[in-house]
């Protein structure tokens, strides 16, 4: 059986994101090999919905002016992360900052 990768604590969703996009190609190549391998683990109802009841995050709305959804969008491209992933990992290091 093949080590597993060891992923570290961050400090931040932005790190982490920063963390998965640059190991994504080692990633994927462990994963095709796990799928010929016949040793990926599927994911039942049960513990989906298990998962998904211990998250803790809520949907919510925000109006934000279209050139800072635009701006966003530009910075999440050039980190290779989906733009809504970006803003809430800015919002987070935000708050932090500002306990």
């Amino acid at each position: 059986m093949k080590k597993r990768h060891e992923i570290a604590v961050f400090e931040s969703e932005t790190e982490e994101a920063e963390w998965w996009y640059k190991n994504r190609e080692e990633l994927d190549k462990d994963f095709d090999e796990a799928a010929k391998e016949g040793s990926l683990k599927h994911l039942n109802d049960s513990t989906l919905k298990a998962r998904l009841a211990a998250s803790k995050s809520r949907v919510v709305s925000i109006r934000l002016p279209e050139a800072d959804i635009e701006l966003a969008r530009q910075q999440a491209t050039d980190r290779g992360l989906p733009y809504q992933t970006y803003i809430k990992s800015v919002l987070h290091q935000a708050l932090r900052q500002a306990k």
